[in-house]
């Protein structure tokens, strides 16, 4: 008969207290490179880009009315022009980013 989980990991961490082996380095001993923040940030807008699709087609299916409808919505609340192009901003610069970091991993 095999053995369960608990019992496993019991011997697992009593053979390595016996041993005196050292742990594995912590992610706190690690200098931040730009690579590493690139990639960190590639991620981070592949997640983010991924949930606004699946947002934005939900709501396509959910909402009762036509994306115009919405659309003459947001117009008339009359936002002014900085908060409008932030908006733009941080609709954009997640797929501008991600594209062009795929693109320069792939080259």
């Amino acid at each position: 008969m095999g053995t369960t989980a608990k019992e496993e990991m019991v011997r697992f961490w009593d053979k390595n207290t016996k041993s005196n082996r050292p742990l594995s380095p912590h992610v706190s001993i690690y200098k931040w490179s730009l690579p590493m923040a690139m990639s960190i940030a590639h991620r981070g807008t592949g997640v983010a880009l991924s949930m606004g699709v699946s947002l934005f087609g939900l709501a396509a299916l959910l909402l009762p009315e036509q994306f115009p409808h919405y659309l003459a919505m947001v117009k008339s609340l009359s936002l002014g022009p900085a908060l409008l192009y932030s908006a733009k901003f941080a609709l954009v610069f997640p797929l501008s980013y991600h594209t062009w970091n795929g693109i320069r991993h792939l080259v």
